[in-house]
């Protein structure tokens, strides 16, 4: 599948922080798409919401669902990025929810990058 830049990478290549990264704004648009779609109501509103859909507790919470769905690629690459060295934890965060995550955002990046947007779906609706 061609990815919306186009731009050529292999994320097999990629440490998982740097997946984690790209995942984290993937993750984001999904809930950001989801929240719109559902109710058309004050921004604010659905910020509140999207944060609360982003948070490290709420991702965590979706590690513990898809991990059990997840294909033996998908879950190396999110053991990757939950044993990936973070510099620092957010001080209202878990640190085993921090890396649960992480590990979350690096599946989502991967996947984004390697052009499986059909996958991303799927996982992404078994949270919605």
């Amino acid at each position: 599948m061609e990815r919306f830049l186009g731009a050529e990478c292999d994320p097999r290549q990629m440490s998982p922080l740097t997946l984690a990264f790209i995942g984290d704004g993937v993750f984001e648009v999904f809930v950001r798409e989801s929240l719109v779609c559902k109710a058309n109501c004050p921004v604010k509103k659905l910020h509140n919401r999207a944060v609360s859909m982003v948070c490290c507790k709420a991702q965590a919470e979706a590690a513990r669902l898809l991990l059990p769905v997840m294909t033996e690629e998908e879950k190396e690459v999110y053991m990757r990025g939950r044993n990936a060295h973070v510099n620092h934890v957010p001080k209202n965060a878990e640190v085993a929810d921090y890396h649960a995550a992480t590990a979350v955002e690096a599946v989502f990046g991967y996947l984004y990058l390697k052009g499986e947007l059909v996958r991303l779906r799927q996982l992404f609706d078994m949270l919605a």
